[in-house]
């Protein structure tokens, strides 16, 4: 990889809401995958002005190394498993469900505390945006639209800054538009993309949430 691609996430959420000022949208809802997602998500619904609010996803950790992603399950607990799953001989029947429950225990945990301050969004019949920090093997933005295409929106959107072209590839046929500010073929991760790329705590994200809410507490229902 030849270098950073941007200062930091709110500078990516910033660039992206250029590419996706003027839609045309309707009722647009930006949801983020929690934590790295929302920095990005809240200056793009700030620019499109739109609601926004989270989708909770959570990747599956490989056994010994937890950074590797063999899958994703969702809020709903729907579970989509990477292809290269069967082949890690470690990742065995057992030790899938054994991570399966300690994700949903975590995406439990901040149901919960996002809940009592943010009530959840309709996607129904709305212009659904999900955006993320940047997609590494695909397994939590799958699993996230697959619960949000249940939701029934108007179009689905993702919205991210960096991706590897061939899990853009994969992602496009479970959206109506995929937006990626960058393809690249020397992906290694996403933080290599970002000058600043700090982990992001709860209390963050809560703000974010409280701060997007305070301008659309009139807004009209659809």
């Amino acid at each position: 990889m030849t270098g950073p691609l941007f200062s930091d996430r709110a500078a990516a959420g910033r660039m992206l809401a250029d590419r996706l000022r003027g839609g045309p949208w309707h009722h647009p809802l930006v949801l983020a995958i929690p934590r790295g997602g929302i920095e990005v998500a809240a200056p793009v619904a700030e620019g499109l002005a739109a609601e926004l609010d989270v989708v909770l996803s959570r990747k599956l950790r490989a056994p010994y190394q937890s950074e590797l992603a063999i899958g994703a399950i969702a809020e709903d607990g729907a579970v989509h498993l990477n292809a290269f799953a069967a082949a890690l001989a470690e990742a065995d029947e057992a030790w899938i469900e054994a991570e399966k429950e300690r994700q949903l225990a975590e995406i439990a945990r901040r149901r919960e505390m996002i809940r009592r301050v943010r009530p959840a969004a309709r996607p129904a019949g709305r212009s659904v945006i999900v955006v993320d920090d940047g997609i590494a093997t695909g397994a939590t933005m799958i699993a996230a639209l697959h619960t949000v295409r249940a939701e029934r929106p108007r179009e689905l959107v993702v919205a991210v800054p960096v991706a590897p072209p061939d899990r853009v590839a994969a992602i496009r046929p479970l959206c109506d538009r995929l937006v990626c500010l960058h393809e690249r073929d020397d992906f290694q991760a996403v933080g290599q993309c970002y000058d600043s790329f700090p982990q992001v705590a709860d209390d963050r994200v809560l703000d974010l949430l409280r701060a997007a809410a305070r301008p659309l507490a009139a807004a009209p229902v659809p």
